[in-house]
């Protein structure tokens, strides 16, 4: 059937929807492909849900190729699995919860772990029934704080995820590799550019994850590369930790008033006035800066935690956030500093922190400090024997000639400082550069931490029982939509890769006479003959102007214009993202039209 501009369920509009922070939210509004329905979750229309069938049948085929069976579970699941694994609690308020009319809890499912474990579980108990590879195509749910930029991060949004199940830990490798190759191949069929990135495992769990970024100014993720070829996002980055520094003959440490200098560039001033130093300036990087969080942990508890920097460096909010992980984090605020009148605003050191302080400390098996002084992590930078500018505690005075080792020290380390461009990589290939990227894809070594909690086992050849080790693999199939009109648009509107266009040529009538519409129809029918899928702009009273402005929002691959040009027996055929415009015969405007998009296949 021929979709026709007169009948398709589609409004455009002319002017950006208020809240539209982005251009494939902009555009994807605009075009009349998704419609708002609540802050972070949407309506698709019939346009749009052609875009998304699309990239689901190539995410089928990759998978099918690499030897995963489709299954669907409900996205309203009960309480016990999760509880099990402890995400019930592990996902804090990110998660959707409610009470049947029995009051029994259930929530709505950010992700399927537990329940693809358990179905494996109750339907396979032998080595001879692995590998296996399942996957389902389905919706998911999270309540994010902050929904923004339309699908790229909504709260209710479609995911492709697959999962893998091996009798050990070598047989999953081939696995994981089955996976991963299927995921480059899903992103090139989509034409959409990406990266492979290492990446953290945050609440899933496991030993080994990586990212598919698509490379993008307003991609949330921001990942590092060098020209040696690492690539991790920046959660992953690990800090390369200098040598110890001897400190034998270091000066001792000195306390000198220091009035008002509660931030690190007046401390570096006043320093550099009143103590100069023999062998150069201080700078920021000669200061140790100290910064007080709360974190919120997933029972509820509150715990103050002080973070130790050089003080030319911020705290990056996410690496903190995946450090700290499942623990929220926010600044500590008036009330976390009358909690612990120690902690002096603009002059915290470490003398009152940590193992420094004095007085028992009560410690909860995940690190917590429960009771006595504030737990104090360090950037793996502060290394022993580094000599550090620093709080002394008290209003207005810092100390000078802190050694680190000698002096004080910490509860541990932690990789929450920003990474910087030119930063040496981890792994000695060079220095790095920054960019940001949309998440499109993750592939996860989940290692045994389902199948423990869950109980999954299978015979092995022995006889055996042997927990069985897992993987998952995590596609966004409705972000794909989003990230492909972040990569194909431009100022007129979208200009969508063959692959997922709505349709593969846009056949435009203009005028009123009734001879355009009758060729237009021909060209239309031949070229669905030809097995091309159409949309036909057949309204009688819109003006050419409307409809070529419709057609370049839309942003079919190709469009055929048929108007003044028939009366010499042309049509004009239109290269939508190129831009190129040429004349064809009306006699054979189908057949060029299918070479055309065979073309751009």
């Amino acid at each position: 059937m021929l979709m026709r501009m007169s009948t398709l369920f589609l409004r455009t509009l002319r002017d950006d929807p208020v809240d539209a922070e982005v251009d494939s939210h902009r555009l994807l509004v605009r075009a009349g492909y998704i419609r708002r329905a609540a802050p972070g979750i949407y309506t698709w229309l019939p346009l749009g849900l052609k875009v998304l069938a699309k990239v689901e049948q190539v995410v089928r085929e990759e998978m099918a190729a690499a030897g995963a069976q489709e299954i669907h579970f409900p996205a309203l699941l009960p309480r016990e699995p999760y509880e099990a694994t402890n995400r019930w609690t592990e996902y804090g308020p990110n998660l959707f919860r409610l009470h049947d009319r029995r009051g029994n809890d259930y929530l709505l499912a950010p992700t399927h772990e537990e329940m693809f474990t358990l179905v494996v579980k109750d339907l396979y108990s032998s080595y001879k029934d692995l590998p296996l590879a399942l996957y389902q195509i389905q919706t998911k749910y999270r309540d994010e704080a902050r929904p923004r930029a339309g699908l790229l991060r909504g709260r209710e949004f479609i995911m492709k995820d697959a999962y893998t199940f091996d009798i050990d830990a070598e047989s999953h490798a081939a696995s994981y590799q089955a996976q991963r190759d299927a995921y480059e191949r899903i992103f090139a069929r989509l034409g959409l550019p990406y990266v492979i990135v290492t990446a953290t495992s945050g609440a899933m769990g496991g030993s080994r994850s990586e990212e598919f970024l698509s490379p993008s100014p307003i991609g949330e993720d921001t990942y590092v590369r060098s020209a040696g070829g690492y690539a991790a996002n920046v959660e992953a980055v690990t800090t390369p930790v200098p040598e110890p520094v001897p400190f034998d003959g270091a000066p001792a440490a000195h306390v000198e008033d220091t009035p008002d200098t509660p931030t690190i560039a007046s401390l570096v001033d006043v320093a550099n006035a009143r103590f100069p130093r023999p062998d150069g300036s201080w700078t920021a990087a000669d200061t140790l800066k100290n910064v007080v969080v709360a974190l919120t942990h997933p029972d509820g508890g509150r715990e103050v935690v002080v973070i130790g920097l050089p003080g030319d460096r911020e705290v990056d909010l996410k690496r903190l956030e995946a450090a700290v992980e499942p623990a929220a984090v926010e600044a500590a605020g008036d009330a976390d500093f009358a909690a612990h009148p120690e902690l002096v605003k603009g002059y915290i050191g470490p003398s009152a922190l940590g193992p420094n302080a004095a007085g028992a400390r009560d410690v909860a098996p995940d690190g917590r400090v429960l009771a006595g002084a504030v737990r104090y992590l360090l950037d793996p930078r502060v290394v022993p024997g580094t000599r550090w500018i620093t709080g002394a505690d008290e209003a207005g005075r810092h100390v000078f000639e802190l050694v680190a080792g000698r002096d004080f020290t910490a509860d541990g380390t932690i990789e929450a400082a920003e990474v910087r461009a030119g930063d040496p990589a981890p792994d000695g290939s060079g220095p790095l550069e920054l960019a940001r990227g949309i998440e499109m894809g993750h592939v996860f070594d989940l290692g045994t931490k389902y199948s423990q909690a869950l109980g999954l086992t299978v015979l092995d050849q022995n006889g055996k029982s042997r927990v069985v080790h897992m993987g998952s693999y995590g596609v966004g199939v409705s972000r794909a939509v989003a990230a492909l009109a972040e990569n194909f648009h431009d100022e007129r509107g979208l200009t969508w890769p063959v692959a997922v266009a709505p349709a593969h040529v846009h056949i435009i009538a203009t005028g009123k006479d009734e001879a355009v519409f009758t060729a237009a129809e021909e060209i239309a029918t031949q070229a669905q003959e030809r097995g091309l899928e159409v949309l036909i702009d057949d309204r009688r009273k819109v003006s050419p102007g409307v409809k070529f402005a419709d057609a370049e929002l839309l942003g079919v691959p190709v469009v055929v214009v048929v108007g003044r040009g028939l009366a010499d027996g042309v049509v004009e055929v239109r290269r939508r993202a190129a831009g190129v415009t040429e004349e064809v015969k009306v006699a054979g405007a189908a057949g060029h039209v299918a070479e055309v998009v065979a073309s751009l296949r």
